[in-house]
């Protein structure tokens, strides 16, 4: 039977987010020579994009207490980017004292999240960010934008493609071209990851995109097999499938990074990541954590590793 190929690409870039969106829902808060152990291991494995931690109140987010901490101590390798989540000027100027280039701004495409949590609108937001935008230009630093909620919202449901564009417009403004579109509660489907992506890339080619998925519904990897056929070629993940965000209601864990590397290699697309040793970061994030990971390749394995068992016990026949 002829089918018509697919023009899949070669290679895809996946960041790891497990330092911040991984660990900051979470009860057990690794010490910080552990996350500094977990940075070399993700730095090990062949990552090149790695969000490092947030620096908000530590009240806000506990978990995140130690990012200038850990941003001073760890190694820096040349070749790998790494940035932190910042919510506003004091955290830019945080992330600029702390050594790092790079700062992500965040804010929700959601109406309704936003008033809920912040008492504002994500238009206003954006324009508050126009002081962020002019300390990194002075001090040679490149910010990025995420837009929460893209897909859905447990405010206000499906959230209109007119509500993203309000905050990619007002991003563009300040001169922000990386912006993520994230899942935050995993209420994305692949028809609508399709539909939004293509119309973002289509749109707004001057913008680089990033895709955020979480994976509270199992259909993370779905939309993300859909994303690629969209356009997009770059992804978050966090190791051990850990996260979750504290100011969204419902909103559990992202797509574990050692899944999205199997099934794209599977694929024959290229992540430049080693899975073996991504599967290992994952074991001691869970290790730290002090519960399993939601990793269905490391509960199941490699499909390499099903064909050489079966091969094993032939020969042993």
């Amino acid at each position: 039977m002829s089918v018509p190929a697919m023009a899949w690409p070669e290679r895809v870039t996946l960041c790891e987010v497990g330092l911040r969106d991984g660990l900051q829902n979470e009860k057990t808060i690794p010490a910080l020579e552990q996350k500094l152990q977990l940075l070399d291991a993700v730095v090990a494995s062949g990552v090149k994009v790695i969000e490092v931690g947030a620096f908000v109140h530590p009240r806000a987010v506990p978990q995140m207490a130690d990012t200038d901490a850990l941003c001073r101590a760890m190694k820096k390798l040349d070749g790998v980017e790494y940035r932190a989540l910042v919510p506003n000027l004091k955290g830019v100027q945080r992330a600029f004292d702390a050594g790092l280039v790079k700062a992500k701004l965040t804010v929700s495409a959601s109406e309704a999240h936003c008033l809920a949590n912040f008492n504002s609108s994500p238009v206003k937001m954006v324009e508050g960010f126009a002081d962020c935008a002019e300390f990194a230009a002075q001090n040679g630093m490149t910010l990025s934008g995420a837009i929460s909620t893209s897909f859905g919202c447990p405010f206000q449901g499906r959230v209109p493609v007119e509500q993203v564009e309000n905050v990619v417009d007002g991003f563009i403004r300040l001169g922000v071209t990386e912006l993520s579109l994230s899942d935050t509660t995993g209420m994305a489907n692949p028809r609508q990851v399709y539909e939004l992506g293509a119309h973002m890339i289509e749109k707004y080619p001057q913008v680089r995109w990033v895709m955020h998925f979480h994976n509270t519904r199992d259909m993370a990897l779905a939309n993300i097999v859909t994303a690629i056929q969209a356009g997009v070629r770059a992804f978050d993940g966090a190791f051990a499938g850990l996260g979750g965000c504290p100011f969204a209601p419902g909103a559990t864990g992202n797509v574990a990074s050692e899944d999205v590397i199997h099934m794209l290699h599977e694929m024959g697309i290229d992540t430049g990541i080693d899975l073996l040793k991504a599967m290992d970061t994952a074991r001691l994030a869970a290790e730290f954590v002090g519960h399993p990971a939601n990793s269905a390749v490391l509960k199941a394995g490699r499909c390499a590793d099903l064909v050489k068992e079966k091969a094993k016990g032939q020969d042993q026949r």
